[in-house]
C-alpha cells in the first residue's frame, strides 16, 4: 500500500505594512497573485483575515520548506505584508515523530 503524501504545511501569521494597508482595496488582486505564485511554485494557499494581533491567517502547502521559503521571500518582497511563519504538522504526521520515543 502506497504511503500518502502530504505536502508539508505551514501557517503564516501576516501584518500588513503601511504600503498594504494604503493599498488595501488591492488585497483581492493581490490574493489570487499569491494564489498564481503557490500553484507555479507547486503548493497553495488558503488565506483568512483576523481580528487582533495579526491582519490575517495563511496555511500554505508546498512541496517544500526551499518552496515555501521561495514563496514567503517573493510576496514579502512586494512590500505589502510581514509574515512570521510556524511550520504545522497533521495528528497523523505528528504521531510518526512520537512513535520513535
Amino acid at each position: 500500500m502506497a504511503e500518502d503524501f502530504s505536502m508539508p504545511k505551514y501557517i503564516a501569521l501576516i501584518n500588513w505594512t503601511d504600503q498594504g494597508v494604503r493599498g488595501v482595496k488591492d488585497t483581492p488582486k493581490r490574493v489570487e497573485n499569491a494564489k498564481a505564485l503557490a500553484r507555479k511554485l507547486g503548493g497553495k494557499i488558503d488565506i483568512h483575515y483576523t481580528m487582533g494581533e495579526y491582519d490575517a491567517v495563511a496555511v500554505v502547502e508546498m512541496p517544500s520548506d526551499e518552496a515555501y521559503n521561495r514563496f514567503t521571500l517573493s510576496t514579502a518582497a512586494l512590500g505589502n505584508i510581514r509574515t512570521k511563519t510556524l511550520k504545522a504538522w497533521t495528528l497523523e504526521e505528528f504521531q510518526k515523530v512520537t512513535d520513535l520515543l
